[in-house]
């Protein structure tokens, strides 16, 4: 292909943000050097068969599990947190198998608790050796974040991550505990985007949906919230119905903002685009993705 890049091709194949947002509700986060990284999200060269082993017996039930890193970070005091309760541990390396287990178990975690965290956690995916857009894109985006939380004092702590979902949208980040994923985000979009998240609204031209909804949902609510947004203030929207079929849904949704309110109609229809999910991909080709759009809004 003429295409070095996922993200390029993503961007040209009008691939939408909207509807991308899949993510699980809970997560472990450790922080782990990105040098050590292996191509699995939750793995690194340096640790241990049985650490490697924990990790996945924790995924197994359910936990989502990202290796983050910052440079200011020791690189064997590791910073732990739990999303969404918000709780953050510091564990030296050794006791890592001896703290995961305890945690498991439901064992008293005292003497690794730190106070629980005063900020949202950004994540920005720099995983290279899992994706070389992430690499490039994600870099400079988290540079700029880094950059642009220390000079206007920010209310976040910014991390690298490993893979978060969707390479080809790169830069892709992910705010917790809300998780709410961006996607596209590039280092001029950084300050609108951490003043919207700092005011709790989404920063709607990088927004993918809320990870907990379908793909169609996705799609109908950033459709509704674009709509509905008014002078920066967002609506509270409730979702009320969903009903249709594999090519077409109406979603209804109730809607506030301030005092007003009201129900909004999108109706969504799938389409499909030939895409590259990521530059692994790319020697063998785009295949047929299917995607949402919207058709009509009505209330």
């Amino acid at each position: 292909m003429n295409h070095s890049f996922c993200a390029d091709l993503s961007l040209e194949q009008d691939d939408p943000l909207a509807g991308s947002a899949a993510h699980l509700e809970r997560n472990l986060l450790i922080s782990w050097p990105r040098a050590k990284w292996l191509r699995t999200m939750r793995h690194a060269s340096d640790m241990s068969d049985t650490l490697k082993q924990t990790l996945d017996s924790i995924a197994g039930n359910g936990r989502r599990i990202n290796l983050i890193h910052r440079q200011q970070q020791d690189a064997t005091q590791h910073q732990i947190f739990l999303m969404p309760e918000k709780r953050c541990f510091s564990v030296p390396r050794e006791q890592l198998v001896v703290f995961l287990t305890a945690w498991q178990n439901d064992s008293p975690l005292d003497r690794w608790e730190q106070s629980l965290l005063e900020h949202d956690l950004v994540l920005c995916c720099t995983h290279g050796k899992k994706d070389k857009c992430c690499a490039k894109y994600g870099y400079q985006t988290y540079k700029a974040l880094t950059k642009t939380v220390a000079e206007h004092q920010l209310p976040f702590d910014v991390w690298e991550s490993s893979h978060l979902g969707g390479c080809r949208l790169a830069a892709s980040l992910i705010l917790l505990p809300h998780v709410r994923k961006y996607g596209r985000i590039t280092p001029a979009q950084v300050l609108p985007f951490l003043h919207s998240e700092a005011r709790n609204e989404r920063y709607l031209p990088c927004y993918r949906g809320d990870s907990q909804l379908t793909p169609a949902q996705q799609c109908s609510q950033l459709a509704a919230l674009n709509h509905l947004s008014n002078s920066g203030y967002q609506p509270q929207l409730t979702l009320i119905e969903d009903k249709g079929n594999e090519q077409e849904r109406l979603i209804r949704w109730q809607w506030q903002l301030g005092q007003t309110h009201g129900q909004l109609n999108v109706r969504c229809h799938a389409t499909t685009i030939m895409r590259v999910d990521s530059c692994s991909d790319l020697e063998q080709g785009p295949t047929e993705s299917v995607v949402w759009r919207v058709r009509e809004i009505s209330t």
